[in-house]
């Protein structure tokens, strides 16, 4: 779990215990490559971290997939519904590759916020980044142009234009893939 728990320690000095508390409650999971691991409607009350591979969180409009993030090594997939209004949601998350993921229920997990400062600490955290994460992209969309928020992209998260389809990258940008097959044929290229 050495993915998992660096990843963990850089939002949180989360103690030696505390991890230990946390990871007894993981059940290990390998999802091979295009696996639903969470489906739109259908409750599910697991938190996935996962430790290699990759997966896309996606919404359907007018039946067309919207790519809404990415998820790799170190980092949590889950319903947002789910975790939070303990509702079925909206979101479909699908592997991009093989992936090893250590799930926990949602209700051991919100017993270990009563019971361990250290995980509601760092849970606190990593949510306060994702939502830092989720302004920024939405301010991006709303203000740069498809070409800057391709280049933003492309230098804050270079892993990804090896990973995932240029289909997916261009759902994420909110652009078509012929606008973004445009901006990569004009030259647009971060090395």
């Amino acid at each position: 779990m050495e993915n998992i728990v660096r990843t963990i320690r850089v939002y949180y000095p989360v103690s030696d215990e505390a991890l230990a508390a946390l990871t007894h409650g993981f059940e290990k999971q390998v999802f091979p490559a295009k696996t639903l691991i969470i489906r739109a409607g259908q409750f599910d009350r697991q938190v996935h971290f996962i430790e290699k591979g990759m997966t896309r969180s996606y919404t359907l409009h007018d039946g067309k997939e919207i790519t809404t993030w990415f998820s790799m090594e170190g980092d949590v997939a889950c319903g947002s519904w789910d975790l939070y209004r303990n509702k079925a949601g909206f979101e479909y998350v699908e592997t991009l590759e093989e992936t090893l993921v250590y799930s926990i229920s949602i209700e051991t997990l919100n017993e270990l916020y009563k019971s361990d400062i250290d995980i509601a600490n760092w849970m606190r955290v990593l949510q306060q980044e994702n939502f830092l994460r989720l302004q920024d992209i939405h301010i991006s969309r709303l203000n740069l142009s498809a070409y800057e928020r391709y280049e933003k992209l492309m230098s804050e998260c270079p892993a990804l234009f090896h990973r995932v389809t240029l289909g997916h990258i261009a759902s994420f940008l909110g652009i078509t893939q012929q606008s973004l097959s445009r901006i990569r044929a004009k030259g647009y290229f971060l090395t």
